[in-house]
């Protein structure tokens, strides 16, 4: 059984301490667990009870109703507000959450298409599904989420990005071209495959050869390809590597080179006329126009 403590449970939920002592006393829906020395920490079953109540309580039910409630009922009243308009991002990234701690496709497809028809599949992504990887990014350095569950998540995003670029057209001939990839021990492909549906709805010829290519392989295809454009991504933490990366890809290479990642990566990068590094997706949209209007 995964636990979680007091400060573990406040970060995820956005429930304060002082509040969860309050409904412990009052209500009898939660009954933390104690260690040797009585420090409280929580189960599984209990931090999704607390993330549903959360939600519920954030739009103005009373914990004193909720508490009479099956856990059926609670989930069912849960629905309920994530599918309302007004519904806010925090709750929906709660929303996402319990959906990858009970890996439930179901839930996370229905809040996910529910973005996509409110904001369009582009700003989906960028302002739900970034900020919810973060998010739970504090599940995962502390080992509270099973890898299994992190993969799982990750895959039906990936699922959803990869559908969305099969819908594309497909450019026509002579369309500028860019050529992605992550080289080896990067595996982080949400970033580059969103990169790949960007490019290719604004027209661009996409080579998209997707994670762990040898640097040797790379620049095979940059000799067919003949790409306007080249892009990676570091995310992995290797700010004593990333320069020698580059150097080695752009050796006897005169093609633009877009770099993307982790801060620490970018900041590690030195320049180069090349070298084009970009921190987020619309600066990467920027620099896709910028080529194009050129050509």
């Amino acid at each position: 059984m995964i636990t979680y403590s007091v400060a573990q449970v406040e970060a995820l939920t956005g429930i304060k301490a002082h509040t969860l002592r309050i409904w412990e006393r009052r209500y009898d829906f939660l009954t933390p667990m104690r260690t040797a020395t009585n420090i409280r920490y929580y189960s599984d079953e209990q931090l999704k009870k607390l993330l549903n109540f959360g939600i519920l309580v954030r739009n103005g039910y009373r914990v004193s109703k909720l508490n009479k409630m099956s856990d059926a009922e609670v989930y069912e009243e849960v629905t309920k507000v994530l599918a309302s308009p007004g519904s806010e991002s925090s709750d929906e990234m709660k929303g996402l959450t319990l959906s990858m701690l009970e890996m439930n496709e179901e839930d996370f497809d229905e809040i996910f298409e529910r973005q996509v028809i409110r904001k369009g599949f582009f700003r989906t992504i960028t302002e739900s599904i970034y900020p919810f990887l973060q998010y739970v990014g504090v599940l995962w350095t502390t080992n509270k989420a099973m890898i299994a569950q992190e993969h799982y998540m990750s895959n039906l995003i990936r699922q959803k990005i990869i559908a969305a670029i099969e819908k594309l057209a497909i450019p026509p001939k002579g369309a500028p071209s860019l050529v992605l990839f992550l080289l080896e021990g990067e595996e982080h492909e949400i970033g580059l495959l969103l990169a790949s549906f960007m490019a290719k709805e604004m027209g661009w010829n996409v080579y998209y050869l997707g994670y762990g290519v040898p640097i040797l392989n790379i620049k095979k295809v940059l000799e067919i390809a003949e790409p306007n454009l080249m892009m990676t991504m570091f995310v992995t933490p290797k700010m004593q590597k990333v320069n020698g990366f580059i150097a080695s890809i752009l050796d006897g290479v005169d093609v633009p080179f877009v770099i993307s990642g982790s801060q620490e990566n970018l900041d590690a990068v030195e320049d180069h006329d090349l070298v084009l590094k970009v921190t987020s997706p619309h600066d990467f949209r920027d620099q896709l126009e910028k080529i194009q209007n050129n050509l």
